[in-house]
This record gives structure tokens, C-alpha cells and sequence, in this order.
């Protein structure tokens, strides 16, 4: 199968299967790879049991390793409301869709008076002004787009951050956000995870999931698009694990849409 055709929104696609577009960042345990608010690097190590080494180079049977990552700052993951909430709410009872209309946009990010780095409505307003219509996700590629991004250590500094107005605009639009910064939040906020609540419709320090307007929404972080793509209108493919837990690490995949 390379192409498939659906309506969506009162507008027909045709999607190019045969032309995939990765835009997780591939997670090297034990080698370069982003990193954010100081957790440690995800790592591996072979499984060592019972006179079992889960190493072939080391005689054993097969490789099996054992694996410790920090998913919210180890590279490109998802993540639900249970992020901020009491309730322990898993990603996969959140995500009921894996295939989903996105539109991509980069931003040049605009520095305020406190040095700060921001993505504001204005400069989201003015990407998507010629790509008009109702998408499910937003993706969001910051620039400049340095390849470095992904094997960035976020810990240093203030990475960039949506403004307060900006996550409203958004969280009126979308029911997913997928962007390249680790975080939608200003990374040490006191806490406040401005961004995050209003995005799940939440008040101001709010931790109860029964309060939240928009409890399925998922916040897709770190993730990385090549300068290559072309901002428009793409299907996403949102694969991630079934992992217990309120994030996990994920690979968004994008196939071209072609309006019929």
C-alpha cells in the first residue's frame, strides 16, 4: 500500500505512504543524545543473571539489555495529562488516535526584555496564515534548527517557550501538539507548568484530572524535523508503547498530504 485517500473535515486527502518522514530523535544509550533538566543519560547495560550475560560479544546466547531512561527528558517522547495530576493517568488510555492531520510551521523565536526566548501568537498567527484549515496536531519547529538540537543538553540555560497567549491560541485549535523544544513550559517556573494546563484545560495549579476540559490531549516534546520538510499539511502516524505510565518515548512518523 503506498497511498491512501480520506475525508477529513469536509476536505479529501491523498497521503504518501512511500514517503515517510521520521521526526523522532533516534535515543543512542550510552552515546550523544538531548538531555533535559539534568536527568541522567538514558543508558543500557547487558542483563546479567544467573551466570546468564545478555552479550554476544561477551559469550553469551544472545543480547538482552537492560534499559534506564527518564522518558519526560530523554529524548523525543509524549506525554498525557497525568503529567500534572493527583489521578495516575496512563499515555496509552489517552491517545485513541495513532493517525492524525498535522500541520507543520517553524517560528523564528522572538527574545523579550528578560533575554527570554518565547514562540507568541503573532508569530504562530503569521506561520499559519497560509495554510488554512482544522488540523488535530500541530507541529511546531523552532528556528534557527541547528542539527545539534539533537544531542543538546537542555539542562543549560533557558531553552524557548511558549507564552501563555500562545498555548490559548493553540489549545482553541489542536488536540495534539508535537515541537522541538523540550519543554512548552519555561523550564523552571516555579512549577507552575503554565502551559501544560492551559493546553489540557486547567486552572492555575490545578492537579485534579475530573477538573481538566480536555483530558485526552497529548504534548508530544524534543522531537526533531530536518530543515528538508516542507511546512504544510502532512498524516501523522503517533506511535508509542504501552507503557503504565503519564509519558513515554514516542515516534511520530509524517507521510505528505496532497489535497484532492
Amino acid at each position: 500500500m503506498k497511498e491512501i485517500f480520506f475525508d477529513s473535515s469536509g476536505r479529501r486527502f491523498r497521503a504518501d505512504l512511500a514517503r515517510p518522514v521520521d521526526i523522532a530523535i533516534p535515543l543512542q544509550f550510552n552515546g550523544p543524545q538531548p538531555s533535559h533538566f539534568g536527568a541522567p543519560a538514558a543508558s543500557a547495560r547487558s542483563l546479567e543473571v544467573n551466570g546468564f550475560v545478555g552479550d554476544t560479544r561477551a559469550g553469551g546466547s544472545c543480547n538482552c539489555e537492560e534499559i534506564t531512561l527518564v522518558p519526560h527528558c530523554n529524548g523525543t517522547h509524549t506525554e498525557c495529562i497525568g503529567h500534572i495530576t493527583d489521578q495516575r493517568i496512563a499515555l496509552h488510555e489517552c491517545l485513541s488516535d495513532s493517525l492524525m492531520t498535522a500541520v507543520l510551521v517553524s517560528v523564528t523565536v522572538e527574545t523579550v526584555i528578560d533575554g527570554d526566548r518565547v514562540i507568541t501568537v503573532e508569530l504562530l498567527s503569521d506561520a499559519l496564515d497560509e495554510l488554512a484549515g482544522d488540523a488535530d496536531a500541530l507541529i511546531v519547529r523552532t528556528l534557527p534548527n541547528p542539527v545539534d538540537k539533537k544531542v543538546c543538553n537542555h539542562a543549560d540555560g533557558v531553552p524557548p517557550y511558549f507564552t501563555s497567549d500562545a498555548m490559548v491560541w493553540i489549545a482553541e485549535r489542536f488536540e495534539h501538539l508535537l515541537t522541538d523544544l523540550p519543554s512548552i513550559d519555561r523550564s523552571h517556573d516555579q512549577g507552575r507548568l503554565v502551559a501544560h494546563r492551559i493546553f489540557w484545560g486547567m486552572d492555575a495549579g490545578s492537579r485534579d484530572y475530573e477538573s481538566a476540559r480536555f483530558p485526552g490531549r497529548t504534548i508530544t516534546e524534543m522531537i526533531y524535523v530536518d530543515d528538508a520538510v516542507d511546512d504544510g499539511w502532512y498524516l501523522l502516524n503517533l506511535q508509542i508503547p504501552a507503557f503504565v505510565a503519564d509519558a513515554a518515548p514516542s515516534r511520530p512518523r509524517l507521510y505528505p498530504l496532497e489535497e484532492k
